[in-house]
């Protein structure tokens, strides 16, 4: 019986569970606390500090399966995936660990049993790659390794290979070490009988393929490209799920797996278009919207949102990708993706709660991703086709190509197929030039050097008491430099610190450390992975003095105000709104708060009114803080806490209850509802589509913010001479509408006096009627005059200007003849008449119009026009 998905990733932690292995849950697929990853990209992410020894884990041994991205940095699959039928952007990763318990030994053994004794995987299909050592760091062949696996295999079918393929590394510095992989060859028979599989091994043979990398991780690679070893050995597995799959399956692609194969029968569906298991364009397409959909489907489900920068940039990058591919190679010019989310579901929401739970919000805000992307499209197209007409040459400028592509974000792909169309190219070499220019700039800007840490003093736990104390002795035990653009700091670690770092949406702390012989400010307090890191612009001159921390205390009591205000604005939102009601996001700083939270529609003007009310009644009733820390998960969710999807979250947690409110938290609060003063939204508005988005102000800022209005108030009652401004305002409303409507009477009056004497000025240029004048009118009489003498007359062209209060304004009609036979177009025309009058404008062929700051030049443009005709 061939096993499903589901059932290949059941066994492999009921295998893991019996050898002693905790089964632990994905972490979120967006990285938070880690400041060199946007995502997870290895299920050892999590897991990083216990191999660098800043944590002590709770379980030695462990297995999950864990949600990756691979879209970015060192790892960019992204140009690969469609092309081929194994590269994905997201993928599942089975894995088991050990942290400083058992190694090679246990590690090769098991992996063996399960593949050949569970799932039955053929052993003489099976191939192992062990490191075969590099100069360079002084690293012989690893003979362990070798030596293990000479008791499954025979020692042909073991190869050695060098640092590039067996030696892994987290990124430049950091926890690394010797890798053995197990290939698998998928090929049928004839084949195999041909060519020897183990000649195919890491050479990308699509059915000889990598299925399981066991990582021994026993370095940790310095800034100096050093390698040190590690406190403790630790064994890091990854296993391809899809990959796995598709052995288990007996299938050649991954993509014809039941991951992905619901998906694809739906794509077939809506596109009419049979999938072929080929390298065509339509089956690349085909393939580029099934994984694509998953990938940003779970991106959303932990969090993030489409963007314009970082992580939300790259979701967006991955998502218009899928519709460039339906648009340009299935025909589909509407949007479809979202509707492919249930499918998704179907198949992955039985053990990811995330999707199953956000189903509606995927599929909005990819709807609204769709739309807004496919209008873009079609803006790009239109200015592309003005460009093809107005260039002579074959080529199109590079920098026109790199135009569309940054400003419009027009695929560049794309660009060449509309381009081939005209039987015309773009100048790729020139579009590369400027695209490298805009990587160099970007760069600069965020390149950053980060130095090896000096460790002062050996401290494996750094405490954090800052939830009972602003200020406390501390010592440094470690810093380091950090160099970005021409400015240097440097990041201090503590023994213990009362400063909370960045996290939870809430900011860092500042404040200072103080010495018997000086002081130092601290200017951020960040977490990366879970250490705290402490921000100086320079060293004390004696590091190794004890010095006092010290808080800021009043940025700390603003930020726990807006802190402990966003739980209770949380709770009011579900009360008033719905439970449907989810946070998506915060930012809690000293100076205001922003709550992202999911609803479908604008928040009506009365439950705005009654949300802010019910937070203000929750103040005035001053519910005491009632915390609790280091509660069980489980014991927390019965308590009616509601975990955050995206967020991560350990064994044990941290309970704040304030009244009926209760929340996981790790932030810092008031101590009484009371102390948060007053509450006042300022702003309610879409992030994106199904997400809704809260500012408000608490404790000083609201009064001042209130004080300033009723201040304003004030001034207008003095102003409108009235105890009742509404009234008068309204009076005044009524009292300017009427005067506009009497002066556009006027106005239109005026324009009728003005059309006879208008037409008494059409003189003949070339054989068509040509009217060009300087009037004295208002644009819309202008542009209603145009349009009146336009559609009385044939052969006509109007070119109307006007002097508008020291601003130059053109505006040209033509009849439909003339577009037709003369090949006239307003739009062109206008945009150089305008450059007469330092400005710019367009429009469309039979009427334009433009602007300029040089009304003083209006006669050369009603000069110009003759030349254009």
């Amino acid at each position: 019986m061939t096993l499903t998905l589901n059932q290949i990733r059941s066994q492999f932690f009921k295998f893991f569970e019996e050898k002693g292995h905790k089964i632990v849950p994905s972490a979120p697929i967006v990285q938070k606390n880690d400041p060199t990853l946007m995502f997870t990209n290895a299920g050892m992410n999590q897991f990083k500090d216990f191999f660098l020894g800043n944590r002590t884990p709770q379980n030695n041994r462990i297995a999950n399966s864990q949600k990756c991205l691979r879209v970015s940095g060192k790892h960019n699959d992204l140009e690969e995936v469609g092309v081929d039928t194994y590269h994905h952007t997201m993928f599942e990763m089975l894995g088991n660990w050990s942290f400083g318990d058992y190694f090679k030994e246990e590690a090769i053994s098991w992996a063996w049993e399960l593949l050949t004794e569970v799932y039955k995987l053929d052993k003489n299909r099976l191939y192992v790659s062990v490191f075969g050592g590099d100069e360079t760091d002084g690293l012989g062949l690893d003979n362990e390794a070798q030596n293990i696996w000479k008791k499954f295999l025979p020692e042909e079918r073991i190869l050695a290979f060098g640092k590039k393929e067996n030696f892994w590394e987290m990124g430049e510095v950091g926890p690394c070490g010797p890798c053995s992989e197990i290939h698998i060859d998928l090929r049928p028979e004839k084949e195999r009988e041909q060519v020897d599989g183990k000649t195919l091994v890491n050479k990308d043979h699509p059915l000889v393929i990598e299925i399981w990398n066991l990582v021994f991780i026993q370095y940790n690679r310095k800034s100096d490209s050093k390698l040190v070893g590690l406190p403790n050995r630790h064994v890091d597995t990854g296993m391809g799920l899809e990959r796995l799959v598709m052995a288990m399956q007996s299938k050649s692609a991954n993509y014809d797996t039941d991951i992905f194969s619901g998906i694809i029968s739906q794509i077939e569906n809506i596109s009419n278009i049979k999938y072929q298991r080929s390298s065509s364009k339509q089956d690349v397409a085909i393939r580029v919207i099934a994984d694509h959909l998953r990938a940003v489907a779970f991106c959303i489900a932990d969090g993030q949102l489409p963007s314009n920068n970082g992580a939300g940039y790259v979701v967006r990058r991955i998502l218009r990708r899928a519709i460039r591919y339906a648009y340009s190679f299935l025909n589909i010019q509407s949007s479809f993706i979202y509707a492919l989310v249930p499918a998704l579901v179907d198949k992955l929401g039985e053990n990811f709660e995330e999707l199953t739970a956000q189903v509606e919000l995927i599929k909005n805000v990819i709807k609204e991703e769709e739309e807004n992307f496919l209008n873009t499209l079609e803006k790009g197209i239109d200015r592309l086709t003005q460009v093809v007409k107005q260039t002579d040459s074959k080529v199109i400028s590079g920098k026109v190509v790199f135009e569309l592509y940054d400003t419009f974000g027009f695929p560049v792909d794309l660009t060449n197929l509309i381009l081939a169309d005209f039987d015309k190219e773009a100048d790729m070499v020139g579009f590369e030039e400027e695209l490298q220019k805009q990587k160099e700039r970007s760069k600069s800007a965020t390149a950053l050097k980060t130095d090896d840490w000096v460790e002062l003093i050996d401290d494996k736990v750094e405490e954090f008491v800052g939830y009972d104390k602003l200020e406390t002795k501390v010592r440094v035990t470690k810093y380091r430099k950090v160099s970005q653009k021409n400015k240097s700091f440097f990041q201090l670690v503590f023994n213990l610190t009362p400063f909370y770092p960045e996290g939870g949406g809430q900011v860092g702390d500042t404040g200072e450390i103080v010495s018997s012989v000086e002081s130092v400010k601290i200017f951020d307090t960040k977490k990366e992975n879970d250490l705290i890191i402490h921000f100086v612009e320079a060293l004390p001159e004696q590091i190794d003095a004890l010095f006092t921390a010290k808080v800021d205390t009043k940025k700390r009591l603003n930020t726990a105000r807006n802190h402990s205000a966003t739980h209770l604005l949380h709770h009011a939102l579900r009360n008033i709104l719905g439970k449907h009601v989810e946070q998506k996001g915060s930012l809690v700083a000293s100076d205001y708060l922003r709550f992202d939270f999911s609803h479908f529609q604008k928040i009506h003007e009365d439950d705005l009114f009654n949300i802010e009310k019910m937070v203000n009644d929750q103040i005035m009733e001053n519910y005491p803080l009632n915390e609790k820390r280091g509660v069980p998960m489980d014991e927390a969710k019965e308590m009616g806490a509601m975990a955050l999807f995206g967020e991560k979250y350990g064994d044990t947690v941290r309970v704040i209850n304030f009244g009926d409110s209760v929340e996981l938290c790790g932030g810092t609060h008031v101590k009484a509802t009371g102390n948060i003063g007053y509450f006042k939204i300022v702003s309610e508005s879409a992030v994106a589509s199904g997400i809704r988005r809260i500012e408000a102000l608490t404790g000083d800022a609201a009064m001042d913010f209130l004080c300033k209005n009723i201040s304003l108030m004030n001034e207008i009652k003095h102003v409108l001479k009235s105890k009742n401004p509404l009234k008068s305002i309204e009076e005044l409303i009524d009292k300017t509408k009427k005067l506009e409507n009497e002066i556009e009477s006027l106005s239109k009056q005026n324009a009728q006096n003005l059309k006879g004497e208008l037409i008494s000025k059409i003189e003949n240029f070339n054989g068509i009627k040509l009217l060009r004048q300087k009037v004295d009118l208002d644009s819309k009489s202008i542009k209603d005059l145009a349009f009146q003498l336009k559609s009385e007359n044939t052969q006509i062209a109007i070119l109307l200007v006007a002097d508008n209060n020291g601003k130059a304004n053109l505006n040209l009609a033509f009849s439909d003849d003339l577009i037709k036979n003369n090949g006239y177009h307003a739009g062109n025309f206008i945009r150089t008449l305008a450059k007469e009058v330092n400005g710019g404008g367009g429009g469309q062929p039979f009427f334009a119009s433009a602007g300029g700051s040089s009304p003083e030049n209006l006669h050369l443009v009603l000069k110009k026009i003759e030349e254009l005709l």
